[in-house]
C-alpha cells in the first residue's frame, strides 16, 4: 500500500507541477487555452493572474514532492497537509469556475490521501 500511495502523492505532484507550466509559461498558448477553455483575448489580458496561479500550484507540486521524501512522522503530516491543500482547491475550483476540477484535483487528491492514511 505504501508503494502505491507513494505513486499517487507522485503522480499528483507531476500534475500540480504541470499545470504550474501551463499557467506560467504556456498560458497563451494553444495548448493552456484548450486546456482551461480561454480565448486568445481572454488569456492575453489574465496573463499575470494566470502566473501567479501557477506559481500556488507549483507550492502544491513542491510540498507533495517533500512529503514523498521526508521520513515520517514529518513525511505523513506533510503529505496530509499538501493533499488536503489540493482537494480544497480543487472543491473551490470546482464550485467557482469548473465542475471538471473536481475530477481532475479533488478526486485524485481525496484518492491519495485515502491511501496515505491506508499505508500509515
Amino acid at each position: 500500500m505504501s508503494l502505491i500511495a507513494s505513486v499517487v502523492v507522485w503522480a499528483i505532484a507531476c500534475l500540480h507541477a504541470y499545470i504550474l507550466v501551463l499557467e506560467m509559461f504556456l498560458w497563451t498558448g494553444p495548448r493552456a487555452r484548450a486546456a482551461f477553455g480561454t480565448s486568445v483575448e481572454f488569456a492575453s489580458r489574465t496573463k499575470a493572474l494566470a502566473a501567479n496561479q501557477g506559481l500556488y500550484n507549483g507550492f502544491l507540486a513542491a510540498g507533495l514532492a517533500w512529503g514523498a521524501v521526508a521520513s515520517d512522522p514529518v513525511g505523513f503530516q506533510v503529505k496530509v497537509f499538501f493533499l488536503v491543500c489540493v482537494a480544497v482547491a480543487g472543491l473551490y475550483g470546482a464550485a467557482t469556475s469548473s465542475r471538471r476540477i473536481l475530477y481532475v484535483q479533488t478526486l485524485p487528491a481525496a484518492v491519495g490521501l485515502t491511501l496515505v492514511f491506508l499505508a500509515h
